[in-house]
């Protein structure tokens, strides 16, 4: 049976739906653009091991089910933040860690160069790049994980898919569906690796990168997560939201305020944060 979160009324979410449209319509707005977060939202201490406690509680057992981990996640605008707090929990998850490293070569254009490389393979490893997995991708056996890539919708393999990771090899993962189309929960499914090249765009050099297309998924950005609903979400917000609308989408991941931790600055004591609305696109909109 599936049960739509965001039907669930009660008097709880009828506030924090109404507080949400004030976040959305950028509305209580000091001189710095920044609003206030309700004290039961925030982290009784704001450091990032609270988050993730409040979020992920006894994250350092064996066995949690597959609900817990579709339950929850925590939230952050920018990757390099995501990253960090994923191998901060993968840390306190328990198992032994893995790194794969993945084979990394830049596409030249002249192909009798081939042979050649112009830069050396430590430096290409530093490069990240949205929808690029990592060049040593950090898994334990139980962990979560999601696909970058959509390898076969078909069989619930699609980009944002979510999985939990039950047998690392060097070729190949074995994992379990958690997420999407219903009828693929539960499956087992084989991963490989596989080359992928960022766009231009996202990346200046030529690269191509073989590696399993997943990343860890405690953690995930903002944007990432639009269209999704989760029972508990943490957001760490140490580094402001920075475009429109973002802090109104981290919020509205979850329907109810008291299933909501917000992780400010260790300096922040007004509990406010920034909020990003060009008032002028809602223009000729009734909020």
């Amino acid at each position: 049976m599936v049960h739509n979160m965001r039907l669930d009324r009660t008097a709880d979410s009828n506030r924090h739906a109404t507080w949400l449209l004030d976040i959305g319509a950028g509305n209580n707005l000091d001189d710095n653009d920044t609003v206030g977060i309700p004290a039961a939202m925030c982290c009784s201490e704001n450091i990032m091991d609270n988050l993730i406690s409040s979020t992920y509680p006894e994250i350092n057992h064996r066995n949690q089910s597959d609900q817990y981990f579709l339950d929850r996640t925590i939230l952050s605008a920018k990757n390099d933040d995501v990253d960090d707090i994923n191998e901060a929990i993968l840390a306190k998850f328990p198992g032994a860690v893995e790194v794969i490293m993945s084979a990394d070569t830049v596409e030249l254009e002249n192909e009798t160069l081939n042979n050649y490389q112009p830069y050396p393979t430590e430096y290409l490893n530093t490069l990240i790049a949205s929808g690029l997995p990592l060049a040593a991708l950090k898994l334990k056996p139980g962990c979560p994980v999601m696909l970058l890539r959509n390898l076969n919708p078909s069989k619930g393999l699609c980009n944002g898919t979510r999985m939990i990771v039950t047998v690392i090899r060097r070729r190949v993962l074995q994992c379990r569906i958690i997420s999407g189309d219903q009828r693929f929960a539960g499956s087992t499914v084989f991963i490989p690796r596989i080359i992928l090249q960022p766009s231009a765009e996202s990346l200046a050099i030529p690269l191509k990168r073989r590696q399993f297309p997943v990343r860890l998924a405690f953690a995930m950005t903002i944007n990432k997560s639009q269209g999704q609903s989760v029972k508990h979400v943490g957001i760490n917000l140490q580094t402001p939201v920075f475009s429109h609308g973002q802090l109104y989408a981290a919020l509205s991941r979850c329907t109810s305020g008291e299933r909501i931790k917000v992780l400010l600055p260790e300096e922040n004591e007004t509990k406010r944060t920034l909020n990003v609305v060009y008032k002028e696109v809602l223009s000729g909109f009734n909020l």
